[in-house]
């Protein structure tokens, strides 16, 4: 059983930048293909980012790509997303999830959730 722990949300200004990272317990991150989701308040989760688990292909939304690098360190055995030129309409929860499969972009792909992190940017 894969367990993912989340992290590196906070508080930040329009303009600014964040790291988040994942750390799966139970299986080496380059095995997995990883995503990020995130979920605001009554919007549906969405899609951000992947990197497959053959380290060939990441895939992003047309709404990051340009801002948002994900990213993994397999000697730190973790998974990150670097956010630039964050703006407040990034405010969300943002999540990680694994997936067993060579590539996944849909949530329903992902076996595996961390518990989220909170991002908030502020005008």
């Amino acid at each position: 059983q894969v367990q993912l722990e989340d992290s590196g949300g906070g508080l930040v200004q329009a303009g600014g930048s964040l790291r988040l990272s994942c750390a799966p317990s139970g299986r080496s991150v380059s095995t997995l293909t990883m995503g990020w989701f995130r979920q605001a308040p009554g919007k549906e989760r969405e899609f951000l980012a992947s990197f497959s688990r053959n380290g060939v292909n990441t895939t992003y939304a047309n709404s990051v790509r340009g801002r948002f690098t994900i990213s993994i360190d397999s000697a730190k055995n973790t998974a990150y997303l670097q956010m630039n030129s964050l703006n407040p309409e990034d405010t969300a929860v943002y999540i990680c999830a694994a997936s067993r499969l060579a590539y996944a972009r849909q949530p329903r792909l992902y076996e595996y959730w961390g518990q989220g992190t909170q991002v908030t940017i502020s005008s």
